[in-house]
């Protein structure tokens, strides 16, 4: 078995302190044993109800990734695109996540496993929460793959064709997409604890508004 077979033995707590949005990735193939263990470890994740309606597509399919990409650029462009003079002119953080989201929008189609979770029958529902338990378990899938080495990130953009994406995955009717996790080994950046605003500032006791400091014995 070869070292990228092996996956890094670190604990739970590191894994979720160290596993940020990686989203310059390699061409480089993942081989099929690695991609079953991260989908092995996706399933253990939460289920509502246990239900266990979801199916995971993995893409390697060029032509199709190469349309996906395009309705993922579409959305980029209508979302982020307007930011772009801003955003590169913020500060200097801003500035590298504006930068790296708009490489992995250019770029898509080359990471080399797309991992599509959907769910099979929510049909038009208007409930919000439907189904959202999977991204738990798409947050287990992205762990299992930062054991590996290999970097993820969870994304949306190309949700604005949403039915077509399903007709053109062979989906069952009413099926839905949840995400497009593109897969690959890191080529630049690093494995770190993401930045966050101070958790003083978004937990709140009891009510919104009822903050208290953080002890320093924590």
């Amino acid at each position: 078995m070869t070292d990228a077979m092996t996956p890094e033995n670190i604990s739970v707590l590191e894994a979720l302190h160290s596993t940020p949005a990686r989203r310059y990735l390699s061409t480089d193939p993942i081989p099929d044993e690695i991609i079953w263990e991260l989908l092995d470890a996706a399933v253990r994740g939460p289920s509502g109800g246990n239900s266990q309606l979801w199916a995971w597509i993995v893409l390697r399919d060029p032509e199709k990734k190469r349309q996906i990409a395009q309705w993922y650029r579409e959305g980029w462009q209508a979302v982020y695109g307007p930011r772009r003079e801003k955003e590169l002119n913020g500060d200097a953080t801003g500035r590298r996540t504006y930068l790296s989201a708009e490489h992995l929008a250019e770029h898509l189609e080359d990471a080399p496993v797309w991992i599509i979770p959907a769910l099979l029958g929510p049909g038009e529902s208007k409930n919000p929460r439907l189904g959202s338990s999977i991204y738990g378990a798409v947050q287990q899938l992205m762990l299992a793959a930062r054991a590996y080495g290999i970097g993820a990130t969870l994304t949306t953009l190309y949700s604005g064709h949403d039915k077509e994406t399903c007709e053109l995955l062979g989906l069952p009717e009413k099926s839905i997409t949840m995400a497009l996790v593109p897969l690959g080994y890191p080529v630049k950046g690093r494995w770190a604890q993401p930045k966050r605003r101070p958790l003083e500032e978004v937990v709140h006791w009891d009510a919104y508004g009822a903050n208290r400091p953080r002890s320093a014995e924590q």
